[in-house]
């Protein structure tokens, strides 16, 4: 039985770090897409080898918070605790598979955070917790990290962007600008595939960690490699999706304005990252696109593809606690 579960956790906490790849590669690499600075092949490669490289070298602290943050696992048993894992990254997982399908970008780590909150909600209604032991405190924290991190994106983004536009593009020609900044995007997006590897690598790896632990297994080293693993792959496979949603529709991207967005998004993840706190990456980039968005306007921005992107992430996280209530139930019931 121990083995049948340690393999499904590696198993499926691999497609959730596959799904990770697949519909977050846009937060990397969508700017420079949009803005034509580099190719979707181009993105493929130098997203799944950055995003890999920060989630080994800086994704510890992240995975940390996922695994034991919200739920405590330590006053649960050890079979409980690796099948709640267990539903919540396939709950997860679903949730984020449907969204990438409709090339819509939800923040994988809204998911598994709701999916986590969903075990902990069943395990209370199997009087093996209180509603009192949830972590409610780390969850406040992190749900206010969420509303922050895309305003302080938009606010940074559309700052750095109207600094760039009033020092060199309204000075110079303009064509010879954005051809520096074709450039510059390159190592920006670089910058920003670091950033989303370092953090949202612990959505998949996170559950993985809790699960092994309690299992008999201590392993972050290895678990950190098959997260990155998985989110290169996913990058390589249906990364495109979402990638032509965020460079394409929701507002036009230049080099100058796909360049503020990602550095403004890479450094308010890196950040959140160095503190072990969880923030939406998807939510950041969506945020800073808007900000240079808002720097031409407000018509510059397209209201309708923004919409049912928020709308989108409405539904995450109950969508993702409640499938994660059902499996977790059910796994209960016929373990």
């Amino acid at each position: 039985m121990i083995v049948i579960v340690a393999v499904l956790t590696i198993a499926i906490g691999f497609y959730m770090a596959w799904n990770i790849g697949a519909n977050d590669a846009a937060n990397s690499m969508a700017t420079s897409y949009g803005s034509g600075a580099l190719t979707l092949k181009q993105i493929i490669i130098i997203a799944s080898i950055l995003e890999f490289t920060g989630a080994v070298l800086y994704g510890k602290k992240v995975t940390h918070t996922i695994a034991k943050g919200i739920v405590p696992i330590d006053s649960l048993a050890p079979h409980i605790v690796a099948l709640g894992a267990l539903a919540a990254i396939l709950s997860a997982s679903i949730w984020i598979t449907i969204a990438t399908y409709y090339h819509l970008p939800v923040s994988t780590t809204h998911s598994i955070v709701g999916a986590m909150v969903g075990f902990g909600i069943a395990s209370v209604s199997q009087n093996y917790l209180t509603i009192g032991d949830i972590k409610w405190d780390v969850l406040y924290r992190i749900v206010m990290s969420w509303i922050l991190s895309p305003i302080v994106g938009a606010i940074l983004a559309f700052l750095l962007f109207t600094i760039i536009k009033i020092t060199i593009i309204d000075r110079y020609n303009v064509n010879r600008v954005e051809r520096v900044f074709r450039y510059l995007q390159i190592l920006t997006a670089s910058y920003m595939a670091f950033a989303h590897g370092s953090n949202d690598v612990a959505n998949a790896t996170g559950p993985m960690t809790a699960a092994l632990r309690f299992l008999g297994n201590e392993a972050p080293t290895w678990v950190l490699l098959i997260g990155g693993i998985g989110i290169a792959v996913g990058i390589a496979t249906w990364g495109w999706r979402v990638i032509e949603t965020v460079g394409n529709r929701i507002t036009e991207l230049t080099p100058s304005r796909g360049f503020s967005a990602e550095f403004a998004t890479a450094t308010t993840v890196l950040f959140a990252s160095s503190v072990g706190m969880p923030i939406s990456t998807t939510h950041t980039l969506v945020g800073s696109v808007i900000g240079v968005g808002l720097a031409g306007g407000l018509a510059s921005v397209d209201l309708t593809i923004l919409k049912r992107i928020i709308a989108s992430w409405l539904l995450t996280v109950p969508v993702a606690a409640g499938i994660t209530m059902a499996v977790y139930t059910m796994m209960v019931v016929f373990a």
